[in-house]
């Protein structure tokens, strides 16, 4: 059977006990509807939400940790825990006063010395904190609610920096745990969000717990996505861990679960038909797929053996491999920021159109220094994005003549065996699958994926090594207006596909599915549980 025809039979079969996953909860009516179960794209395999990049990590962490800034649906950026901030005229000296009554979970006040550890220790892990840091004089508490960042250079980004959806964001927690060395993870998770962790029921693999925090101090103002009010109406969200997509769909029929992040397309019809199930797009500013390639390794040290992989691949592949016939739901996508938005470009996208010429793209690999070593594919199979986009990459390796070694695994293993810059007999990899939020994709600031610094910090997995996109980057923050910013843009993407920071594999948008009794679910770049009610 084929695998589309077997998933949409599954997915009605039976429910959590029938398909092997939890049993369903033995609430009562009124506990039942307080609490909302959910399931997560991925496992919570590790909780530090700085010390890695992985969406799952970030979504439970808006949760517990609050931000000093939010970003809006309309990308407009909001302050949050920030009461008020001042700017000295020549944009060196920021001043910022926190809300009063903002409290952690274990009671105690937020406090500017908090803030300032916080600050201290989430910069040198993001690409934008690493550029404050090197332009930073000082960082520090003026009194119990006021801070001041002196810099060296103005940074008009600074509240961006501070409130941005690209991850890691800078999330805010008590001094002694940030006190922690940014490249270890903490091991207490207190934070001033709207809900606690619950650590006691934390099951890796299966299930993640957080309760209201009920001294919580939302902002007056209603706001949109990370910004304004996050008043939480249900006092407990489960997370439940489903890898088989069958499962959650049977789950979520059942009403054993009350939101599904993202159901895989091909069982969107199937969820539609019933009545008690809600499906839509979970964000209109969509995804891009990204197939992550090691500079540090061979072959894709290699700017030909990269450019080869472009000039084959097909992005019609990847995408119907993700979303199915569907053509609504994909664009192709020459280039590296979100269609539709002000900075989109194609320029230099020649590669990635037209029919694909598999007898060039050998000639071009045969004129590389690839010599038949093994090409280690890290593809997890817990992400359906993820194990699609995997299948199609080792069909197309194999036909263009690498030796593929394809590692099954899962995404929280991807997670950690990524950060290695060790050798292939080492542990080491050769390339990943991923995806960037349309909404990160918007410009440079938020992409960490098209930093190309090489091995300097700033540069994400995979450490591209190349000085002209590094070189553009850094003429886009100092461009004084949007149509300078544009030109920049449009060198920065022809560099970007010469030298192949990554491949892009497509545009395309995805669906959550809820229960028909959850109501205030919002679209957007992650799943925003404040204002979400069972009924």
């Amino acid at each position: 059977m084929e695998r589309r025809n077997f998933l949409k039979a599954a997915a009605g079969a039976g429910s959590l006990a029938t398909l092997g996953g939890l049993p369903a909860p033995a609430l009562s009516q009124g506990a039942a509807a307080r609490t909302l179960r959910f399931v997560p794209q991925a496992n919570l395999a590790n909780f530090d939400p700085i010390w890695g990049t992985q969406y799952v990590v970030r979504n439970a962490s808006a949760m517990v940790w609050d931000t000093l800034y939010g970003v809006d649906e309309k990308l407009q950026v909001q302050r949050q825990m920030v009461e008020a901030e001042e700017t000295s005229a020549d944009g060196l000296t920021w001043t910022f006063r926190l809300r009063p009554g903002l409290r952690f979970h274990d009671g105690e006040p937020v406090l500017a010395k908090d803030v300032v550890a916080s600050i201290t220790r989430w910069m040198p892990r993001d690409a934008m904190g690493q550029m404050l840091k090197a332009i930073q004089q000082e960082l520090v508490a003026v009194d119990d609610r006021q801070f001041r960042w002196v810099l060296r250079k103005p940074y008009s980004k600074l509240r961006l920096a501070l409130g941005k959806t690209s991850t890691p964001m800078c999330f805010i927690m008590p001094e002694r745990i940030a006190r922690t060395d940014p490249f270890q993870q903490i091991g207490e998770y207190i934070g001033s969000g709207p809900m606690r962790f619950v650590r006691n029921e934390w099951v890796p693999g299966a299930k993640s717990v957080f309760t209201r925090f009920n001294e919580y101090q939302p902002r007056e103002d209603a706001g949109t996505w990370l910004a304004g009010a996050k008043r939480m109406m249900v006092d407990r969200v489960e997370w439940v861990v489903m890898p088989d997509p069958a499962t959650a769909s049977a789950a979520l029929q059942n009403g054993e679960v009350d939101w599904w992040e993202n159901p895989i397309t091909d069982l969107v019809p199937t969820l539609k038909r019933n009545r008690n199930v809600l499906a839509d797009i979970a964000d209109p500013l969509g995804n891009v797929g990204s197939f992550r390639m090691n500079y540090l390794n061979p072959p894709f040290n290699d700017v030909k053996a990269r450019r080869a992989v472009l000039m084959a691949m097909s992005q019609d592949d990847y995408m119907r491999a993700l979303v199915g016939d569907d053509d609504k739901l994909w664009k192709p996508l020459p280039g590296y920021f979100t269609p539709g938005t002000p900075l989109y470009t194609e320029e230099g996208g020649e590669i990635l159109k037209g029919p694909r010429d598999f007898d060039a793209a050998k000639r071009l690999l045969a004129e590389s220094s690839y010599a038949g070593q093994p090409v280690v594919c890290l593809v997890a199979q817990d992400q359906p994005i993820t194990k699609a986009q995997g299948d199609v990459t080792a069909d197309l390796l194999k036909r263009l003549g690498f030796n593929v070694d394809f590692v099954a695994t899962d995404w929280g293993t991807v997670g950690q065996r990524r950060a290695m810059k060790t050798p292939l007999n080492q542990g080491g990899w050769s390339m990943f699958h991923t995806w960037h939020a349309g909404a990160e994709c918007v410009n440079p600031a938020t992409q960490i994926q098209l930093r190309a610094g090489g091995n300097a910090d700033g540069t994400w997995f995979g450490w591209p090594d190349l000085p002209p996109v590094e070189a553009a980057i850094a003429e886009w923050y100092d461009a004084p207006d949007l149509e300078a910013e544009k030109g920049v843009i449009r060198k920065l993407n022809r560099a970007a596909l010469e030298g192949v920071v990554y491949a892009p594999t497509g545009f395309f948008l995805g669906y959550q599915a809820w229960r028909r009794n959850v109501s205030g679910i919002q679209k957007g770049p992650l799943p925003f549980f404040w204002g979400v009610a069972k009924s």
